[in-house]
């Protein structure tokens, strides 16, 4: 009977473990961004994150009445920190891909970009006729989409990729001579570089590119594939804060056209 006892002991403890690990409340959220992607997220005067990004996931805390505690994280280490647990999701900007679905999972997309070259102005690149880069140093973000695009269909036309820890030293090199262009979102490279006043002589070329191929179904929350009743609450909280209006506010405040 002792030995019995002792194993309903031991059941009756797993069981309440298992039920506290499934009755999790997410009053608190470690939400992740890179700090180096702006407008969408960058570092304060304050050494505080802030952008669209950023915004968004103080939103949707909010509307969880949940706190958001931000980690920065560099981008090309971002999914494998999920995945060791060192915060809880990833607000930067990151785009759904099949790729990535393989190894996390994602919210609804809380916004869409296309992909676009910056240059000098006039200069006849474009990203959508490879053959218009032969020759031409272009600066991408590493592990990203731009990456993978340049290096699977830019190169092959005699573009020479470079690949950057972060966009703003692509940006740097870019305005200094080191590169003739860069790959990127199109509203980052808007409001991140050209209308900056190092972006000054520069401008979006060629045309947008958007093959779902390579850049996804647009920009969504990184969440570990278990934590499922995360995604649904931050699921339903984006559905909540674009009918009530909040979205559209915060939007309004980095961006004059829709963007979802």
């Amino acid at each position: 009977m002792k030995r019995l006892h002792g194993f309903m002991a031991v059941a009756l403890g797993l069981a309440l473990l298992h039920g506290s690990a499934q009755a999790k409340d997410w009053k608190e959220i470690r939400m992740a961004t890179e700090g180096a992607y702006s407008p969408f997220n960058e570092m304060g005067p304050d050494g505080k994150p802030r952008g669209f990004d950023v915004d968004i996931g103080n939103a949707l805390c909010a509307q969880l009445k949940a706190r958001c505690n931000w980690v920065i994280q560099d981008w090309d280490g971002m999914i494998p920190a999920l995945l060791a647990g060192k915060f809880d999701a990833i607000v930067a900007s990151m785009t759904i891909t099949p790729e990535r679905e393989q190894k996390i999972a994602f919210t609804d997309k809380y916004y869409s970009s296309n992909v676009q070259i910056i240059a000098k102005a006039g200069a006849p690149y474009d990203a959508a006729k490879p053959e218009s880069l032969k020759g031409v140093r272009l600066g991408v973000q590493r592990e990203t989409t731009h990456e993978r695009y340049a290096k699977d269909v830019l190169a092959k036309a005699g573009a020479e990729v470079v690949s950057y820890p972060s966009l703003e030293e692509a940006y740097m090199d870019l305005g200094n001579g080191r590169l003739d262009a860069t790959l990127q979102d199109t509203i980052p490279g808007l409001e991140g570089f050209i209308k900056k006043p190092q972006g000054q002589g520069f401008a979006l070329v060629g045309q947008q590119v958007s093959d779902p191929a390579y850049f996804g179904a647009g920009q969504g929350i990184g969440i570990r594939k278990e934590d499922a009743e995360l995604r649904q609450a931050l699921d339903q909280a984006l559905a909540e804060i674009i009918r009530n209006g909040t979205y559209d506010k915060l939007r309004k405040q980095y961006f004059d056209a829709p963007i979802l």
